[in-house]
């Protein structure tokens, strides 16, 4: 990407990488790219080693309580269903949201088709958040499992999980939170939160590659495994084991992703977490403030008061919202993404379905020179209309 291009879909997957996370992604691979935990020799000893250092690194991440039960996965989607299906027990009401992925939504919905449960979506206020009140007032005697998003991938709003951690612990409820759009843009604090399960991706502010993400649990936290192979360990039994993380991790695990996922840790590290949220938070409010002024264009959440991760949505008056996205990249060199970005019922409840909106969602690389030249863009489209 040269500098006459801005990449503004970093709520996607973050793009590019910093070069650092990719060269030591490829250089550890290359003196340790074996199977961690198969084998006695050496490099295999020294590759389990060193995957068990990154979930101790994410325990501490996400302030989870042990490093055995943070279990890699393939994505956020991966860690959801590995959780969903396996906290699902038959018979149980799940209750969730209508901001919801479809990483989420779809699951449930299968589940509910299949007899297997009943679930209940919570509304969201005009700003994109969801009342704890209302999760309470949701809650049947049956509930066997709340699951909220962080943060919104269509409208960047960050859900009080303190609040509703605390109502799902005094009914003994387990709490599934999806962190894919908030690791990386804010702290998360799973113990203190009462969290019982959190699924992460690597692949976007945690800056590392694509194909690697997981699942950290809290310790009282009994999900039944969903698939079942070799594990490294306990090989003469036919069962999988029950201890973790192997009771949910079969086959070799991703080790390049692995590495990679530690090479973005060590950068999100370098720049700093607060300093770079603030940062994002002076592009998000120059963003928001410059897009609302625009006659013609209507920009979905993301209000500059620090309740939000980088993430904006607009629509410009008269123009499909796809074509939108083909003139900013065809014209303009602007990455975004339009449509309904897998959260269907976010844009039934906006009145954006079918066609959905533009989304707009900076990242570690973005600059004041990415925004206005996104905003200058947008403004020549609702000029031109």
């Amino acid at each position: 990407m040269d500098e006459s291009q801005s990449y503004l879909d970093h709520a996607a997957t973050t793009f590019p990488r910093p070069p650092e996370v990719l060269d030591t992604m490829l250089a550890q691979f290359a003196a340790m790219g074996c199977s961690p935990g198969r084998g006695g020799y050496d490099m295999a000893v020294e590759a389990e080693a060193f995957v068990q250092g990154v979930r101790q690194r994410l325990a501490s991440f996400f302030e989870a309580v042990r490093s055995d039960r943070v279990v890699f996965a393939a994505n956020a989607t991966d860690a959801l269903n590995l959780a969903i299906f396996g906290l699902a027990r038959p018979g149980i009401h799940v209750v969730s949201t209508r901001l919801e992925h479809n990483s989420v939504l779809r699951p449930l919905y299968h589940l509910q088709q299949i007899g297997r449960i009943e679930y209940t979506l919570v509304d969201f206020d005009s700003r994109g958040f969801v009342d704890p009140d209302d999760i309470a007032a949701s809650l049947q005697p049956n509930t066997g499992l709340v699951v909220i998003n962080h943060a919104s991938n269509v409208l960047g709003s960050v859900q009080p999980i303190g609040a509703i951690g605390r109502i799902c612990a005094q009914n003994g409820i387990p709490l599934l939170i999806d962190t894919a759009q908030s690791a990386g843009h804010v702290p998360i604090h799973m113990t203190a939160w009462n969290v019982s399960a959190l699924a992460f991706t690597g692949h976007k502010a945690l800056l590392g590659p694509t194909g690697i993400g997981g699942l950290v649990t809290a310790p009282d936290v009994d999900i039944a495994p969903t698939r079942f192979g070799g594990t490294g360990v306990d090989s003469h039994s036919l069962s999988q084991p029950r201890f973790f993380p192997q009771r949910l991790e079969a086959g070799t695990l991703n080790m390049l992703g692995i590495m990679g996922l530690n090479a973005g840790l060590d950068y999100v590290e370098k720049i700093g977490l607060p300093e770079n949220r603030d940062r994002e938070m002076r592009l998000l409010s120059r963003l928001h403030q410059k897009l609302s002024a625009i006659e013609g264009v209507t920009v979905y959440g993301s209000f500059p008061d620090g309740r939000y991760v980088p993430v904006l949505s607009c629509n410009i008056a008269d123009v499909h919202p796809q074509d939108a996205g083909t003139i900013l990249d065809g014209d303009y060199g602007i990455a975004v993404r339009a449509g309904l970005h897998c959260a269907p019922l976010v844009h039934e409840d906006l009145g954006t379905s079918p066609h959905g909106a533009v989304r707009i969602s900076l990242g570690w690389n973005t600059t004041e020179t990415d925004i206005d030249r996104a905003v200058t863009a947008i403004a020549d489209m609702g000029a031109a209309r």
